[in-house]
């Protein structure tokens, strides 16, 4: 649904956004209602389907949102860096960052990957994002700096291996974004370049609680 908001109709909209996402991401998707995003917000569901035709719409439009402001986040962090391979370094960086700062989208994410209803949206979204890389990774082939290889292949095995110890190092164990910005780098950058090297986990520290 696409309607033309006043200011004060776009805070309610974001505000339904804010709200549902936290909640998608604590109790799940499928086990929260429209009722319980209403009851928490203190609005009426008239107030919902103004904005939204479905709870599945809702969650389509978290998903997008999300998804380009990362792309903006990572875009910002490159612009007018002309080495590709620092592009993919800050674009990885940047990443990892910006999903330090948005956990609920990340277990949304991991959500939406497996529901059929919503992969589609993140495989165009993952689509993106190695196409975006490919053509950092290109470019260095192209110079030579980068060893021979199909630059689709290489930018969904960064994705694969971002995507991964964000899942692990960043969620789960609490290490530093800083951390794990710098393995996932060295990791991606020393493969690109065809080195063999092996990461020490020595490296990564742990967020003090």
């Amino acid at each position: 649904m696409t309607r033309r908001l006043t200011t004060r109709g776009q805070q309610r909209r974001d505000q339904l956004i804010g709200f549902a996402t936290a909640r998608f991401a604590e109790n799940g998707f499928h086990p929260t209602s429209v009722t319980e995003i209403v009851n928490g917000l203190g609005v009426g569901k008239g107030v919902f389907y103004w904005y939204f035709d479905s709870k599945e719409e809702l969650f389509i439009e978290i998903l997008r949102g999300a998804q380009q402001d990362l792309r903006r986040f990572q875009e910002k962090a490159i612009a007018n860096e002309p080495d590709p391979l620092a592009r993919i370094e800050f674009g990885i960086r940047a990443s990892i960052t910006w999903l330090a700062g948005h956990p609920d989208f990340f277990t949304l994410l991991q959500f939406a990957a497996i529901d059929e209803k919503f992969s589609k949206l993140i495989r165009l979204g993952e689509e993106i994002a190695v196409n975006d890389v490919a053509r950092h990774i290109r470019e260095g082939i192209d110079q030579g700096r980068i060893d021979e290889g199909d630059p689709v292949v290489l930018g969904h095995a960064i994705l694969g291996v971002t995507n991964q110890l964000t899942r692990v190092l960043l969620f789960e164990k609490k290490y530093e974004p800083g951390s794990v910005a710098d393995t996932v780098i060295r990791f991606a950058l020393g493969g690109l370049r065809g080195f063999s090297g092996v990461i020490a986990a020595g490296a990564l520290s742990v967020t003090s609680t």
